[in-house]
C-alpha cells in the first residue's frame, strides 16, 4: 500500500525520541473473590431461585464484550440452573457481531471460552428471530428464536457507561434483551433510531421484551478499574427495570481513568471489541462516533495514534474513526465485511470512516507529535497505555511528571524506557503494563 509512499516533514524524522517513565495509577481494588460462592448467594435469594423450576430448559446469554472471567461465571450459572433441575443452554447475544452469522457469533464467544465442553453446557447460536411487538414510535422489537422458545431466560449482562449515549440504563441487562438478543434484524431496526435518543428508548424496548419474552432473571456485572469482577448482581425480572440504573450508577464510579489534566500524544497500543464497544473507550479518551459530548468526561488530548487491532475483533474495526492515525500494519488486518457490517447495522457511518494511515510507527509517532498545537517537539506530552482497559500501568513523558507527582492517586515506578525501532520502523521497546 506504501511502497511509493515519501512522507517528508520539516525536520525529517531523525529526532531525539521522549524517553517514557513508567507510572502507577491507582483505583479502587474492590473485587469478588469467589465467583461460584457469589453466584451461588445470588441465586439463593428466594425471588431469584424462585425462577428455575425442575425440568425448565433455561437459556443464558453470552455477550461479544471481552467480559472478566465471563467463562467462570456462566459455568457458575450453569450450576445453580442445574442443581434447581433446569436445563441450561448458551446463546450468543450480540447484535450484529460475528460478521452476522450464526457460526461467526459461535466463535466469538468459543473465543471467550464459552463452549459447550467448558461451560458444562449446548451453546445454540442461530440468526433465527421472532417478532415481539412494535413500540409506539412504529419501531419493531424482534428476539431470538431459540431463546423465545425457552421456559426462562437468563440475561448475563456487565453494567457499564456506554460509548456512544447516556440515559439512566446504558450498556447492561436490558440493552442485552434489545439489541443483544435481537440478534441482526433487532440491532438493525433499533439503530435505525439516532443513537443519542437510545438513552431513554431502551428502557421502553425492555419493557416490551420483558412482557412478551420470557425472561426470568437479570445478572448485572460490573468490573473495577483493574479488569476485575467487582459486583455480580442478580435480579428478577420484575426488579431489573428498577434496580440496574443504581446498578449503573455504581459501575461509573469504578471506571479507569487517565489521571491527567491534558495530553497531547495518546499512544494505543491495543484496539478490539472485547476492550471496548468502540475498540477504546470513550468514557477514557472523550471521544465518540455519535459526537456526544456530555457525560464524557476525560483529558483533551490533541492526538490519538491506535497500533494495533486484536485478534479477538475478528478483523471488526467499527469506531476506528475516534483515533487520528492508524499504521499499514493495522489496516492490513481489517475484515472489511465485519466491519462495513457492524457500521451498517449500527446506522453510524462515522464509525466506519478511517483515521490516517501511515507506512510504520516512526512515521506514526512524527506525524502525531508534530501536528500538535502550541508544543515543541520535546515538550510534548506523551501516553503510552496498553488499551483504554488497563491503565494501572502506563507510561508517560517527562512533561507529564510534575503533574503527576502532586497526585495521591499516582506512584513514579522510577523506570523508564527509551523508544527504539527495528529495521522496519516498528518500535521494538519493550512496556511492562503490567
Amino acid at each position: 500500500m506504501f511502497e511509493n509512499t515519501d512522507i517528508k516533514l520539516q525536520d525529517g524524522f531523525d529526532m531525539a525520541w521522549p524517553r517514557l517513565h513508567r507510572v502507577k495509577q491507582k483505583f479502587d481494588p474492590q473485587r469478588v473473590e469467589n465467583i461460584p460462592a457469589k453466584v451461588a448467594a445470588e441465586f439463593a435469594k428466594p425471588a431469584v431461585s424462585a425462577k428455575i423450576r425442575p425440568g425448565m430448559r433455561v437459556a443464558l446469554t453470552a455477550g461479544s464484550r471481552g467480559i472478566a472471567n465471563l467463562r467462570e461465571i456462566i459455568t457458575a450459572v450453569v450450576h445453580e440452573v442445574k442443581q434447581r433441575g433446569g436445563s441450561p443452554f448458551v446463546v450468543p447475544a450480540m447484535g450484529s457481531h460475528g460478521g452476522a452469522t450464526a457460526e461467526g457469533q459461535r466463535q466469538v464467544i468459543a473465543g471467550f471460552g464459552i463452549t459447550e465442553g467448558n461451560v458444562g453446557c449446548p451453546v445454540v447460536s442461530s440468526m433465527d428471530t421472532v417478532e415481539l411487538g412494535q413500540l409506539e414510535n412504529g419501531l419493531r422489537i424482534w428476539f431470538d428464536k431459540n431463546a423465545y422458545e425457552s421456559d426462562a431466560v437468563i440475561a448475563i449482562g456487565r453494567v457499564k457507561p456506554h460509548t456512544d449515549f447516556k440515559g439512566p440504563v446504558e450498556s447492561g441487562i436490558q440493552k442485552m434483551m434489545v439489541i443483544g438478543l435481537g440478534k441482526h434484524i433487532g440491532a438493525s431496526s433499533i439503530h435505525r433510531h439516532e443513537i443519542p435518543s437510545f438513552g431513554q428508548l431502551m428502557p421502553i424496548a425492555a419493557k416490551l421484551v420483558m412482557e412478551k419474552a420470557p425472561i426470568a432473571i437479570g445478572i448485572g456485572l460490573v468490573e473495577n478499574a483493574y479488569d476485575q469482577t467487582c459486583e455480580i448482581v442478580a435480579l428478577p425480572v420484575e426488579d431489573i427495570a428498577a434496580e440496574e440504573p443504581a446498578i449503573l450508577a455504581r459501575a461509573k464510579t469504578r471506571l479507569p481513568k487517565l489521571l491527567l489534566k491534558s495530553i497531547d500524544v495518546l499512544v494505543v497500543e491495543r484496539f478490539g471489541k472485547e476492550v471496548s464497544g468502540a475498540g477504546m473507550d470513550p468514557n477514557v479518551t472523550g471521544r465518540n462516533s455519535t459526537n456526544v459530548k456530555e457525560g464524557f468526561v476525560a483529558p483533551p488530548i490533541q492526538k490519538i495514534w491506535v497500533r494495533d487491532l486484536t485478534d479477538e475483533s475478528h478483523g471488526n474495526a467499527a469506531c476506528i474513526n475516534n483515533a487520528d492515525i492508524i499504521t499499514s500494519n493495522f489496516f492490513n488486518k481489517i475484515d472489511f465485511s465485519a466491519f462495513y457490517t457492524n457500521v451498517i447495522t449500527s446506522s453510524n457511518l462515522n464509525a466506519g470512516k478511517l483515521p490516517l494511515i501511515l507506512p510504520n510507527d516512526r512515521i506514526a509517532l512524527a506525524v502525531a507529535i508534530k501536528t500538535c498545537n502550541r508544543i515543541e517537539f520535546d515538550r510534548a506530552k506523551v501516553v503510552w497505555i496498553k488499551d483504554t482497559l488497563h491503565l494501572e500501568y502506563i507510561y508517560v513523558s517527562a512533561s507529564c511528571l510534575d503533574e503527576l507527582k502532586k497526585r495521591d492517586d499516582v506512584e513514579i515506578t522510577g523506570e523508564t524506557v527509551e523508544l527504539s525501532f527495528n529495521d522496519r520502523d516498528e518500535v521494538n521497546t519493550r512496556f511492562d503494563f503490567g
